[in-house]
């Protein structure tokens, strides 16, 4: 489904990604785990085309690195970012709206808004608030669901539950589940080790802008070195 290889990125003259190397299969979850400042962000930044990319970003066989973001959403690959990035001056049904690709009809995909409703019941109490009164969480969750709109193959999620509720973090940790039984990866940047060990199928740990560790949850639970150095503050 993807296919990293080498990926490096700049900021300026700050050389963040030094040789970035990883894959996900259809319908899988994918944790990229480690500190902050490591590169995990840059990363799906340079495989959206938000971040020049250096190196190959291959999207179902097809090459996309040095292609423009709305070009490569609208081959299949999804992107939330971690700054909630919605409009606030629409309407949570307004902000999901947008995310429909071109041409696209509502209902025409894997998921509709009243699936969105269904999973988040806070979202459909303010369908018809402009999203900028919503709390910080809500927000978060819309983004999440304006990208499931536009009907990815694969999605990439970066820190999801930061700032929610832990019964809120619960009910992300289903929804990232249902959408891998829908057949749609994900890439899931995560900081919360305990999520991210409970629902991915394989985890790439990052140190210094490159991957350290690539293996399972249950392989990561016996390196304690990995996480000694890696993960743990």
């Amino acid at each position: 489904m993807l296919e990293v290889t080498d990926l490096h990125a700049y900021y300026g003259k700050s050389h963040i990604l030094q040789g970035v190397n990883l894959n996900i299969q259809e319908g899988e979850i994918v944790a990229l785990l480690g500190r902050n400042g490591v590169g995990r962000s840059t990363t799906c930044k340079a495989i959206m085309g938000e971040v020049e990319p250096k190196g190959s970003v291959k999207f179902r066989g097809q090459e996309v690195a040095g292609k423009k973001a709305f070009e490569i959403a609208n081959l299949g690959l999804g992107y939330v970012p971690e700054n909630r990035d919605i409009f606030p001056g629409l309407t949570t049904r307004q902000n999901l709206i947008l995310g429909l690709k071109p041409g696209q009809k509502e209902g025409a995909g894997r998921w509709t808004m009243e699936n969105m409703f269904d999973m988040f019941s806070n979202l459909k109490e303010r369908a018809d608030v402009e999203a900028s009164v919503m709390s910080g969480g809500e927000q978060q969750m819309l983004t999440m669901c304006r990208t499931l709109m536009g009907d990815p193959d694969l999605v990439m999620i970066d820190e999801p539950t930061e700032g929610l509720s832990p019964q809120m973090v619960t009910r992300v940790a289903d929804v990232l589940q249902e959408i891998a039984r829908r057949g749609v990866s994900t890439l899931l940047v995560e900081q919360k080790l305990s999520i991210a060990m409970d629902i991915a199928d394989r985890v790439y740990v990052m140190g210094h802008g490159q991957v350290v560790f690539e293996g399972t949850p249950d392989e990561l639970r016996t390196r304690e070195d990995v996480r000694k150095e890696w993960l743990e503050v």
